[in-house]
């Protein structure tokens, strides 16, 4: 046990990436707007999206590479279309996230500085931690921070019960108008998070063998699951601080990243109170920080394997390159999006969930393909999770398109 512990690191990676906007954002609203009554939601597309993130991790430590070289052994078509929807949404995905990030730093450091000029200098401190830390930061930083905000949501969801006189109701719901339907499924479309990041973690695999020589395929899973599990606690955490403090309170979230910002603190310190603010706004923006810092590592990283697969002399390419370009493409977009968090979030995530059938099919055929090692082909019961997991995606895909 303690030598699975010790190999922890690319399911931390992946809470690290997971718990961000889908948390302190979508899932706050989702219990300001209709209190615990989504929680079957957050399950459901927990469970189904389960195999296809695990695939990452399982198909990287069984063949020694990332789930890029799987696409291509499926073909080329397949990788290209990865790499396109990778070009739709890597931008808009960096941005949501880091958007959030400055709002928080604009709110905990003051304001300043707007939020344009808080962009510009988180981008540049995580460019200088990625240049200079690379993986081995990242794997050591993230086991810090997913531990601080466990123990400080914990707190907050404990004292916001324990204060609270009126009854939770579980009573669940189902969205009925166009602009609920629609939040449901960027509530979903993040939750824990894209599956792209499966990409990512088979990636964050291999970097940790590479470190460890022991980073083995049951480790892996472990690790996985680990940082799986806290998603989905932490998210269900999130969805009952925003019943207890937002709900029927006449108070709805802002589309501004400061003033959201400035409400998601307020919204521990009303049931820590006061002396705790910086205590939680550290946290939150730790949080929040940690997922711009791993989306800016992964995404570049992603994307430089990507195209040394597909085209020749593609050394131009490479995660300098890549990583510059999201830098500077994230900036414009502050430039002219700064005002409409919401907006922009919204996009990212419903990007996220329409694209997600097209992995859940591809990583469920890679892995059930000759390219996988027998022994570490999935069982049974995962076979039948994801199929089940295929048709729920789509379904809820068709049915978000069929109510535009």
């Amino acid at each position: 046990m303690i030598a699975k512990l010790k190999n922890l690191g690319p399911g931390l990676l992946f809470a690290g990436a997971a718990i961000g906007v889908s948390h302190l954002v979508q899932s706050t609203r989702a219990g300001a707007d209709f209190g615990m009554g989504l929680i079957w939601a957050l399950l459901l597309v927990n469970l189904f999206k389960y195999p296809f993130f695990q695939f990452g991790p399982r198909y990287a430590t069984a063949t020694g590479e990332s789930l890029l070289d799987g696409y291509k052994k499926l073909g080329k078509g397949i990788l290209m279309t990865y790499f396109l929807l990778s070009l739709a949404t890597i931008f808009t995905i960096q941005a949501g996230v880091t958007i959030v990030t400055a709002g928080l730093a604009s709110s905990l450091f003051g304001d300043f500085l707007g939020i344009e000029a808080w962009t510009i200098i988180i981008i540049f401190i995580c460019l200088i931690l990625l240049i200079i830390g690379k993986y081995k930061l990242l794997d050591r930083l993230m086991k810090i921070i997913i531990l601080t905000l466990t123990i400080s949501t914990l707190a907050a969801v404990s004292i916001a019960l324990f204060n609270n006189e009126n009854a939770v109701s579980l009573h669940q719901v189902l969205p009925e108008n166009t602009l609920e339907i629609s939040f449901l499924i960027a509530f979903m479309g993040w939750m824990p998070a894209p599956l792209d990041i499966a990409v990512w973690q088979s990636l964050w695999s291999i970097e940790k063998n590479k470190e460890t020589q022991q980073y083995n395929t049951k480790s892996a899973l472990f690790d996985f699951n680990v940082g799986y599990l806290g998603t989905i606690f932490l998210g269900v955490g999130f969805v009952l601080l925003g019943t207890l403090v937002m709900y029927h309170s006449g108070e709805t979230f802002s589309n501004s990243a400061s003033v959201f910002s400035g409400q998601l603190i307020g919204m521990y310190t009303t049931n820590l109170g006061d002396w705790a603010y910086i205590i939680i706004g550290i946290a939150a923006f730790t949080t929040m920080f940690s997922t711009t810092l791993t989306t800016l590592d992964a995404s570049p990283r992603s994307m430089e394997k990507t195209t040394q697969l597909l085209f020749k002399n593609a050394s131009k390419f490479n995660y300098a390159f890549w990583i510059t370009l999201l830098s500077i493409g994230t900036i414009c977009i502050f430039l002219f999006l700064a005002s409409e968090m919401g907006l922009l979030i919204q996009i990212a995530t419903i990007l996220s969930f329409i694209t997600a059938p097209f992995y859940a099919i591809i990583n469920y055929k890679l892995i059930s393909s000759k390219h996988t090692p027998e022994a570490w082909r999935p069982s049974g019961y995962i076979h039948v999770l994801s199929v089940l997991g295929i048709v729920f995606l789509v379904g809820f895909s068709i049915w978000y398109l069929t109510t535009l």
